[in-house]
């Protein structure tokens, strides 16, 4: 089972970032339960629907396909991070590694989890159109400028 839900959005108008209250739950496993930021990792977290990702909290933000899928409530990845790597295997299948980045260090690995890649799929592709909504009237700008086009053109790509 594979439980992403995002509620209680929010905009920060100073730092240019978007907050929501984010619950992850895995197998009946809860790895997530707090109000995080979520568009700094958001391009990262879509892309890792079509294909492999690895995380890095140190990345710059024109490095956006590295960043940790969600992060502190300050926007800094580099303050504090939920990172995760991606890798497809077998037909219909994304295995998630929950991920404790060291800078300077090889990641720790917390967790790995199998799950099947149309509920991933579907529960990642919610989250986006919700963004994209909530967005959409903003005088948003985020820090990588780009954030809300690469969103839709991921959404708009084929898996």
């Amino acid at each position: 089972m594979f439980l992403l839900n995002c509620s209680n959005w929010s905009w920060d108008k100073d730092l240019q970032i978007i907050h929501a209250d984010v619950r992850l739950e895995i197998d009946g496993e809860v790895l997530i339960d707090e109000p995080l930021c979520i568009d700094v990792g958001l391009p990262a977290m879509l892309l890792s629907i079509s294909r492999d990702t690895e995380p890095n909290r140190w990345a710059p933000a024109d490095e956006w396909m590295s960043m940790p899928f969600f992060c502190c409530g300050c926007g800094d990845p580099e303050c504090r991070a939920y990172s995760f790597r991606a890798r497809h295997r077998e037909e219909g299948y994304i295995e998630l590694t929950e991920l404790e980045e060291r800078e300077g260090a090889p990641a720790r690995e917390q967790g790995i989890y199998s799950i099947p890649l149309q509920a991933y799929k579907s529960a990642v592709e919610d989250v986006a159109g919700h963004y994209l909504k909530f967005v959409e009237e903003l005088d948003y700008r985020p820090y990588f400028a780009d954030s809300v086009k690469v969103v839709r053109e991921l959404l708009k790509a084929p898996v």
